[in-house]
């Protein structure tokens, strides 16, 4: 969880809008913020894979390589189904099996 100085939740479009996405642009990850809208929305370049929601995928895929049960990541992420959480962020482990990998190899050496 992201909190302030008043160690409250950060809400999340402030922190996407005035935080996040400001850092990515300063790093060269995304475009910089598009000036002159008239309505003084701040309007960056759509990102998806780059948004403030990367961080939950980022936090749930290593959760999940580090071993975490699926059960107890569901439950702090706030799914009713661990299910859910497993089909979800399946996608993103790309060392998935390594470790089956790497314990079968170490019994056939």
């Amino acid at each position: 969880m992201v909190t302030g100085r008043e160690r409250k939740a950060i809400n999340r479009d402030y922190f996407n809008s005035y935080v996040w996405k400001p850092a990515l642009a300063e790093a060269g990850v995304i475009a910089s913020l598009e000036e002159g809208n008239t309505n003084g929305a701040r309007v960056w370049e759509p990102s998806r894979e780059n948004g403030f929601h990367a961080l939950r995928h980022f936090y749930a895929s290593e959760e999940r390589e580090a071993g975490e049960s699926v059960v107890s990541l569901a439950r702090r992420l706030g799914h009713s189904d661990p299910g859910f959480t497993l089909r979800k962020y399946s996608p993103f482990l790309p060392r998935a099996g390594a470790r089956g990998s790497a314990a079968i190899d170490a019994i056939s050496a």
